[in-house]
């Protein structure tokens, strides 16, 4: 697969690290991926997904957020709304080196934050969320640890056993966004992946997006699948059939 390893400023100066993967011919489209909360552009799924959309002949940008992978900055002064203005930062590089995305794509916490993106960015007809919370406020993996953040304003938080701190402004920011209004103004085709075995974002979640959103939408069941689609024919078959799925909205 062929690809460019690349790099761009976000809102506030950090450099982040990204990666664009081509498909062997001319792209027919641009995606943008949003990889899950801690995670990186490098995470398997990730490249799986992307890959499997480059043989349907989308493009796929993804990138490190700010403080995490290859990019620069601190972790622990991120917010969700960091997150969502990455997305932006990262739309306006494209737009300007390549095309703007017509597909957003997002995984975890990563979906939440490209639903809350896509009204900034025009160009995108098409969106997937992947085992995405309907209410970023209630991140069961951070539960354990918010009675200590509110107490002393940070935590040192284990998440597959990688060490972050989390500040307290990281959870008022995600217990303040309004994912409700996003979701049903989102004016984009949706598509909706989730596993009934996650048990880190329950299905109830899916359940939440797809009641909240307008049409088009659509609900995809990764039934055996884990929250993280760590088996290859989990990530491989969501990517196939975003790119199926999206061939219906795209100007091709």
């Amino acid at each position: 697969m062929p690809y460019e390893n690349l790099s761009f400023n976000s809102v506030s100066g950090e450099k982040l690290s990204a990666r664009l993967d081509f498909p062997e011919s001319d792209p027919v489209a641009y995606a943008l991926f949003a990889h899950c909360f801690t995670c990186t552009k490098n995470f398997k799924a990730v490249d799986n997904i992307s890959r499997s959309l480059a043989d349907e002949g989308i493009a796929v940008f993804r990138f490190d957020f700010t403080g995490l992978g290859e990019s620069e900055g601190d972790f622990a002064e991120t917010s969700f709304s960091s997150n969502v203005d990455d997305l932006i930062a990262a739309t306006r590089f494209m737009d300007a080196h390549y095309e703007s995305p017509a597909v957003l794509i997002g995984h975890s916490l990563g979906g939440a934050a490209i639903i809350q993106a896509a009204s900034k960015i025009p160009s995108a007809v098409a969106v997937a969320t992947i085992g995405a919370p309907a209410d970023p406020g209630h991140l069961t993996h951070l539960n354990e640890y918010k009675q200590q953040i509110e107490i002393e304003g940070e935590a040192e938080v284990s998440i597959a056993g990688r060490r972050f701190k989390i500040r307290r402004q990281f959870l008022e920011d995600l217990e303040d966004t309004n994912m409700e209004a996003a979701i049903r103004n989102l004016n984009r085709a949706l598509i909706i992946f989730h596993s009934p075995l996650d048990d880190v974002v329950g299905v109830e979640n899916a359940a939440k997006i797809f009641q909240t959103a307008r049409h088009p939408k659509s609900f995809i069941s990764l039934d055996r699948a884990d929250h993280l689609l760590s088996e290859r024919r989990d990530s491989r078959y969501v990517g196939a059939l975003i790119a199926t799925w999206a061939s219906r909205y795209l100007r091709i």
